[in-house]
């Protein structure tokens, strides 16, 4: 392909994805293939020749769009969004136009440069205090995994890196139950072990963790000659939207000098909003790593995580390696591979910088208090659904119900619902039962999108229930 075929091609593909996404209500949200559909479909072995592109873009049409579930569809409810608002999207483009690989400031120092600004407009937007700094980081696991690892390595005098952990004691990290996987994958993979993850069941309205179980469990580990190295708090998570007490649970991890992080994945988002501040971000400014993800609920393309930090340093003298040909001569710069577990990097500041520029702040505020109060109105018309109940109460956009029946009721209404293909939600598990996930928060849905789900769940119900 030239670059003449490029430029014709680039334009064809730009009109199809607008037409994509104008069309977007008339497709099912779920992808409705069948396990080995699509690899049937295709070539068992490479082509020797080049194949003309309309081939190819007419196969991508008929055999790879049908096995793809439409994330960005306005009645997608479940999981969490992964949201890409059209300016996002065309920031990308351009990154992977430029394809550099932004690794060290010399390799591109407007991409080193624009990070650091980008994370300081969200720190200035989250109202997070002067000074915090931050990384874009691919995705929350990878953010949990690094403040896990430094976690590890502040608790072993930062010796586990270079000696293993042979020696070293049970290194124990604190959370509730309600958080999300990558919390345990992060112990894990960085050799603490899911059996030193300590987790303490939620308790109240959000089903937090409490304060004097986590003192109480981190006195019994020190009596029992255990190694405390942090603690993980949630705002948001992902099964219920559990909430800790930000500020409780800080002070007992700053009694024993533990290092904190915060995973606040999807809720993180709606801190641009001042009003929900109170309620879900109160004395957040002492932790000293919080990962949010822009590319939820906020409108930037996947992947966006962004990790603010109170301290750099902990966090760099954890990951900072630098053989001779990754020094940077000449004046002091940053390099964010260093603050990272991978080497290379994206350049993913532009799509923020396209996106906040584009909406504005108070722009983006409006589409998240709407999926908010969205989220609640849809709560009451289930709730008022004949023999239908509210297992957990709106968190922001995001609640949970059940159906009349038995667990294998609530998954035969998911697995209906889904098949049906004008919705798309999930279970989940909560109190020892099953329950039903729903969220709003997909970038361009509407309150009739968000509404016309009740509908649809008491029309398949009555279905199924009928045999």
């Amino acid at each position: 392909m030239n670059w003449d075929e490029f430029s014709d091609w680039g334009s064809k593909i730009a009109a199809w994805a607008a037409d994509y996404h104008k069309t977007m209500r008339d497709r099912p949200v779920r992808a409705q293939t069948v396990p080995g559909e699509i690899a049937a479909r295709l070539p068992m072995a490479p082509p020797e020749a080049g194949e003309a592109m309309d081939d190819i873009m007419a196969d991508f049409e008929s055999i790879v769009l049908p096995g793809m579930t439409n994330w960005q569809h306005p009645r997608f409810f479940a999981y969490f969004p992964a949201n890409a608002a059209p300016p996002s999207m065309l920031a990308e483009m351009l990154v992977t136009t430029i394809a550099a690989q932004c690794m060290l400031w010399q390799t591109s120092p407007a991409a080193t440069e624009m990070e650091g600004v980008m994370v300081d407009w969200l720190r200035q937007a989250m109202e997070l205090p002067d000074g915090m700094t931050g990384v874009i980081q691919d995705s929350a696991s990878s953010a949990t995994l690094s403040a896990v690892l430094t976690m590890r390595e502040r608790a072993t005098g930062y010796t586990g890196n270079r000696h293993g952990l042979s020696g070293k004691g049970a290194l124990r990290v604190y959370c509730s139950d309600q958080v999300h996987s990558s919390i345990d994958r992060a112990c894990w993979v960085a050799g603490i072990g899911q059996d030193n993850l300590v987790k303490l069941p939620g308790r109240g309205p959000r089903y937090s963790m409490d304060a004097d179980d986590l003192r109480a469990a981190i006195k019994a580990d020190l009596a029992a000659g255990h190694v405390p190295a942090g603690v993980i708090a949630i705002t948001g998570g992902t099964g219920i939207g559990a909430c800790d007490q930000l500020g409780d649970v800080l002070k007992v991890a700053q009694e024993f000098d533990l290092y904190t992080h915060l995973d606040a994945a999807w809720a993180g988002a709606a801190m641009i909003c001042p009003e929900f501040r109170a309620d879900f971000w109160a004395d957040v400014e002492g932790y000293d790593s919080i990962v949010f993800n822009p590319h939820k609920w906020l409108g930037a393309q996947f992947d966006c995580s962004v990790q603010f930090l109170r301290d750099a340093t902990p966090q760099l003298n954890t990951l900072k390696i630098e053989p001779e040909y990754l020094k940077t001569t000449g004046a002091e710069v940053v390099n964010y591979s260093e603050w990272t577990i991978p080497l290379g990097r994206r350049f993913r500041a532009l799509k923020l910088w396209f996106l906040i520029r584009a909406y504005g702040l108070e722009g983006l505020r409006t589409r998240l208090r709407n999926h908010v109060l969205w989220a609640g109105e849809v709560c009451e018309a289930i709730r008022a659904l004949d023999g239908f109940e509210i297992v957990t109460e709106p968190i922001l956009s995001l609640f949970s119900f059940r159906a009349p029946g038995d667990d294998a009721a609530q998954q035969a209404l998911v697995d209906a619902l889904n098949a049906d293909g004008r919705i798309y939600i999930t279970q989940g598990a909560f109190g020892g039962q099953k329950i039903i996930r729903f969220q709003v928060g997909q970038f361009d849905s509407t309150r009739e999108d968000a509404m016309s789900a009740v509908p649809v769940i008491q029309e398949i119900w009555a279905k199924i229930s009928k045999g």
